[in-house]
């Protein structure tokens, strides 16, 4: 589809269109699917499925390619960390299973390191779960973290993104899960790269591992759960397709996905595999390059590229003297949100955040020529 035709489709809605600067973020629609993530999902749009069907056979191709016994698609890593948190709670027990979000009488307590407590967090209660904190912000030990069980604790909680001061690592917290007999649930959400991160948790023996099918160009509103298969089989009881066809009535039935969807996740996770990431990672800094060239000269501004090592939010830094300059970098980065298109980048301080990864080909020359302007009016 042109460009032209692309706005003019949100611009009936009464929408702008964007040029996306910031990242993979949610709000501005999440993933850039490939042409032939889109071939395969218009393909499969010509036929339907029996879905339970499709969820099992799309299910053991992921397994293989993360190295798991089995896996599920999800209506993103938000709902696989909710269903895994319920199939640990109920496992395929029809009664817990329509008990939900009831959990009396059932182990509903997960926990987590204080230090790695976060927004998302919030999807373990989501279906009745319920977090228990284990250290301080500073960090937590493996005594304080045993400390935290209880009779009524289902499982550990792992966050795999992002590391916090103080945080244990993921085998110590193996460790102790183990000890105790618990399942281990992880949040890997963008662990998608160095592809070694894929298969990592699941090789080390956590029980469900949750991905955001987003950063490896699936979309947005998709994802996966991996890991055992007697609870991935307990989370798809929960699933939107697992309440149609078995008596007990999972409480996931509102997380529906359509087959073109779980197409699109297959073939973007294939098509991941096989990438050439050298070359992808070459094209982001060729991008920041022609941004960077567009502002270099001027007597106000610095830059640099700042590469992330997945890939997936490397971008220019650009240092602003606000003083000499006349404006904020804020300022700038609204300026830019504000024109036609309108494009969407981020700010800290004084630096102008430029990502690259979300940028269609031609976007950077764009960018650069409007952020030179806005930094030059």
């Amino acid at each position: 589809m042109n460009s032209d035709k692309a706005r003019q489709i949100y611009e009936n809605l009464g929408v702008r269109p964007i040029i996306n600067a910031g990242g993979s973020k949610t709000i501005l629609g999440g993933s850039r699917i490939s042409p032939a993530v889109q071939a395969a999902a218009e393909a499969a749009n010509r036929y339907y499925v029996e879905m339970e069907d499709l969820l099992k056979g799309s299910g053991q191709i992921l397994a293989g390619i993360l190295g798991a016994e089995a896996a599920l698609v999800t209506p993103g890593c938000f709902s696989a960390i909710a269903l895994g948190t319920a199939a640990i709670m109920t496992g395929s027990d029809p009664q817990k299973i329509d008990q939900l979000p009831d959990t009396s009488g059932m182990k509903h307590e997960f926990i987590i390191q204080k230090c790695q407590r976060y927004k998302y967090d919030r999807a373990l209660s989501t279906f009745g779960g319920k977090l228990v904190e284990a250290g301080d912000e500073s960090g937590t030990s493996v005594e304080q973290l045993e400390a935290a069980i209880t009779p009524q604790t289902a499982g550990l909680y792992y966050l795999a993104i992002g590391h916090r001061n103080g945080q244990l690592p993921i085998e110590a917290v193996l460790k102790v899960a183990r000890g105790h007999n618990l399942p281990l649930l992880v949040d890997a959400a963008s662990a998608v790269y160095p592809l070694s991160e894929l298969t990592r948790y699941n090789e080390l023996g956590a029980d469900l591992v949750c991905y955001g099918a987003k950063y490896f160009g699936a979309y947005n509103g998709t994802g996966i759960l991996a890991g055992r298969k007697n609870l991935v089989d307990a989370a798809y009881l929960h699933s939107f397709i697992g309440f149609e066809l078995n008596p007990s009535r999972g409480i996931g039935r509102g997380l529906k996905l359509d087959r073109q969807e779980i197409v699109a996740v297959v073939v973007a996770l294939q098509e991941w595999i096989e990438l050439d990431h050298e070359e992808r990672l070459a094209e982001h800094e060729r991008k920041g390059q022609v941004i960077r060239e567009a502002v270099a000269g001027m007597p106000q501004v610095s830059t640099h590229w700042d590469p992330d090592g997945r890939g997936l939010g490397s971008g220019v830094e650009v240092q602003v003297d606000e003083s000499a300059l006349g404006k904020t970098a804020a300022g700038v980065v609204q300026t830019l949100k504000a024109g036609t298109p309108s494009i969407w980048a981020m700010s800290h301080e004084n630096v102008i955040r430029i990502n690259v990864p979300q940028l269609f080909d031609g976007e950077e020359t764009i960018v650069a020529d409007r952020l030179r302007a806005a930094l030059s009016s």
